[in-house]
């Protein structure tokens, strides 16, 4: 059994977790997402998770909590969509930094914030809205994988990047359509959008629309940004 197969209900996920509002990052089933953890605050909350569970929530502000990475305030308003992921890789460093890998388990919506007194936040959350999540590559039949890895290749091409498209075209769906949502060039506003996309097909097709919507905006000009 992996660690990701003991997760099979929503019911086998803790309600309550402490998270890492993150402007401009998600985690979707299945991905890992790096993370270097440096703040004190979520350095201890490394500490607590790796003698619990291991669950962290990833979740972003929404733009009143701050314009660049996490906000300092417990009380910055956050999106009402995140997703719990479990810490599945950490390294020390020398200079007291942690190297950590977080893979992706359910989305969550969030049903309220914890009082505590720990340096971070926690919420109260709720997976049943996503317990499809909990089942690998649901729905991947139904992605436009052509349509998809087309604007793919012209998105590239006009960008001048060369990535591994052997590799590309050799992944399944499911890595494919979420692999793209987390690390393409995203705003934070769309980043939220492929997150909240009810299913795998409905997110490849958000994403071909931001593609093409970039592609028709800046005609091919190096440097843009999909928005």
């Amino acid at each position: 059994m992996t660690f990701l197969e003991q997760y099979r209900s929503p019911s086998d996920l803790p309600a309550r977790i402490p998270v890492f509002p993150l402007l401009g990052a998600i985690a979707l089933p299945r991905t890992t997402l790096p993370l270097n953890v440096f703040e004190p605050r979520y350095l201890a909350m490394v500490d607590d998770v790796l003698r619990s569970d291991r669950i962290i929530g990833i979740i972003q502000p929404t733009r009143d909590g701050g314009t660049t990475g996490s906000p300092t305030s417990r009380t910055a308003p956050l999106q009402s969509v995140g997703c719990a992921t479990r810490l599945s890789a950490f390294q020390e460093q020398s200079d007291g930094r942690l190297l950590i890998t977080l893979t992706g388990i359910c989305r969550f919506d969030v049903v309220g914030d914890v009082e505590s007194e720990t340096p971070y936040r926690s919420l109260d959350v709720s997976y049943d809205r996503f317990a499809d999540d909990l089942v690998p590559a649901v729905g991947a039949n139904e992605v436009p994988r052509a349509a998809l890895l087309s604007v793919l290749q012209r998105y590239l091409v006009a960008r001048n990047l060369k990535p591994d498209w052997e590799a590309i075209e050799q992944s399944e769906n499911e890595d494919l359509v979420n692999g793209l949502a987390i690390a393409g060039p995203f705003a934070p506003p769309e980043k939220q959008a492929l997150l909240e996309a009810p299913t795998l097909a409905d997110r490849a097709a958000a994403l071909i629309a931001l593609a093409e919507m970039e592609l028709a905006g800046s005609a091919g000009k190096p440097g843009t940004r999909l928005h």
